[in-house]
């Protein structure tokens, strides 16, 4: 959708002039397992980018052969119009105006609603209309089109969506469409030449090339996504076109961008193909993904960390804590093991866990090789269904339902730079913190009274608390008290 993640990351990089501990703003809508493919219409003669040693890569005959498979996809939805005062124009939330009649009751205009309208992209994946997209481009429509390069509109159903992986799979009513070969991202190597299609700004199957620049890239409080870094440019509207390589295969789904603009700014993001097969298979099964789940917080080892345990190199998943009744108490780890391999696989960051733990079904068990106290134990934990929470993520926290942040803590320097001691930082804001006004960047400090010191105890308070809450927040260097009302 035009009025993407994408924005996110804009707001969030320049406010914190890209703080320290790799917490980039990300999204398209800042503009967040190798299967066997699914039955798709042979091509008469695969496509694939002429190259030569002298020449860069022709991607005409991938565009000719497989841009018809790539759709545009149009939503229209409702919101609530801001507060007009008598005359003065309306009020955005995050206005101080806004504050004041929202803080002391004066009463105000009512703002009615006004129509909200989004455009994004997709691809066919099997010819009788299933397409893939992101979530977050048809996330909350309430109509869904899609376009064809030959100028037919269809209605789309939404047959589920997936916030974790940001995966949607629509259904229209339509036979014998063209379709798109899928690839395998493990072959992929960093390097390589990758091409996009979509419709960035509304300009419908616009082409777009470069090549990819890092695999397995973990973004922040995208955990469940091993991203494919490139540097196609990618712009609000592209969200949800595929990624090919040069044999014209969909390698990825085009997703977030990092940018202080709000445009490309040289980094592009996309789900992996594999991953949201996955999802594709899960929602048209059941209508919902279900998750493997372990019940631990977990954070990077880094140099100083892995003096401190005595390991021999930065590597693991550092548990910092433990959900009580989990299977991972259960199964007996505690805070400051340092989680190896699973099943024999390698855990050289913490971003590795989270996938391949919700990769599991529930009631599977997996193998951990622990480091504990200088040496290497080995548990057999059990796998239990997911939360809506992250199964195993750095520490922070996404409380979406009642105030709706996404936090994490400080670093010394940022601390140091902000002038105070505990507190978290908002990394985003949606429902009832983003209508009070509450922003990415703001330093939340205490819920009615109470210092926040931690993520685990802002989640603790909020869970507690009652319909309303007196949010402190430092925004630069004011402190203002920020009313909000919870869902």
């Amino acid at each position: 959708m035009l009025s993407q993640r994408v924005t996110r990351g804009a707001i969030i990089a320049a406010v914190l002039g890209l703080v320290a501990g790799g917490s980039a703003a990300l999204g398209l809508s800042i503009l967040p397992n190798a299967r066997a493919m699914l039955p798709q219409s042979p091509p008469a003669a695969p496509a694939s980018a002429s190259t030569s040693p002298m020449a860069l890569p022709d991607f005409s005959a991938i565009v000719r052969q497989y841009g018809p498979a790539v759709v545009n996809v149009s939503t229209t939805g409702t919101t609530k119009a801001a507060l007009d005062v008598s005359g003065a124009g309306p009020l955005d939330p995050g206005d101080p105006l806004w504050q004041f009649f929202h803080r002391f009751g004066v009463p105000t205009p009512p703002g009615g609603e006004s129509i909200t309208r989004g455009v994004g992209s997709g691809f066919i994946v099997r010819s009788d209309g299933v397409i893939l997209t992101n979530a977050h481009v048809v996330d909350g429509a309430g109509e869904v089109r899609v376009k064809l390069t030959d100028k037919r509109e269809f209605p789309a159903k939404v047959v589920g969506i997936d916030k974790a992986t940001d995966v949607a799979v629509l259904r229209i009513e339509a036979k014998d469409l063209p379709t798109v070969r899928l690839g395998e991202p493990s072959r992929t190597q960093v390097g390589e030449w990758v091409l996009a299609i979509g419709s960035p700004f509304g300009f419908e199957n616009s082409v777009s090339a470069g090549i990819v620049s890092a695999r397995a890239r973990s973004l922040p409080n995208e955990g469940y996504v091993p991203f494919l870094q490139t540097d196609v440019a990618v712009n609000p509207g592209n969200s949800g076109g595929p990624l090919f390589n040069v044999g014209g295969e969909v390698i990825g789904i085009n997703s977030q961008i990092y940018s202080r603009s709000g445009g490309y700014m040289g980094l592009s993001f996309a789900i992996p193909i594999d991953v949201a097969m996955k999802v594709e298979d899960q929602l048209l099964a059941h209508g919902k993904v279900v998750r493997g789940r372990m019940g631990v917080t977990i954070q990077d080892v880094n140099q100083d960390l892995a003096r401190s345990f005595g390991l021999a190199k930065p590597a693991g998943a550092l548990v910092s804590s433990v959900e009580d009744d989990s299977p991972a108490a259960k199964a007996g780890l505690r805070p400051g093991d340092v989680i190896l391999s699973m099943d024999g696989q390698e855990i050289a960051a913490s971003s590795d866990l989270p996938p391949r733990v919700a990769d599991l079904k529930p009631g599977a068990s997996a193998t951990l090789e622990v480091w504990r106290k200088g040496q290497v134990r080995k548990l057999e934990v059990g796998i239990a269904a997911a939360k809506d929470a992250t199964v195993a993520s750095a520490e922070n926290a996404t409380d979406h339902g009642r105030l709706g942040v996404t936090v994490r803590p400080l670093t010394p320097e940022e601390q140091r730079q902000a002038e105070v001691r505990g507190g978290v930082l908002v990394e985003g804001a949606t429902g009832p913190a983003a209508r009070a006004g509450i922003q990415p960047g703001d330093v939340v400090l205490s819920l009615n009274g109470t210092p926040i010191t931690g993520v685990a105890q802002l989640r603790e308070l909020i869970a507690k608390t009652g319909k309303h809450v007196a949010v402190l927040v430092q925004r630069g260097q004011a402190r203002i008290f920020v009313p909000v009302a919870l869902g």
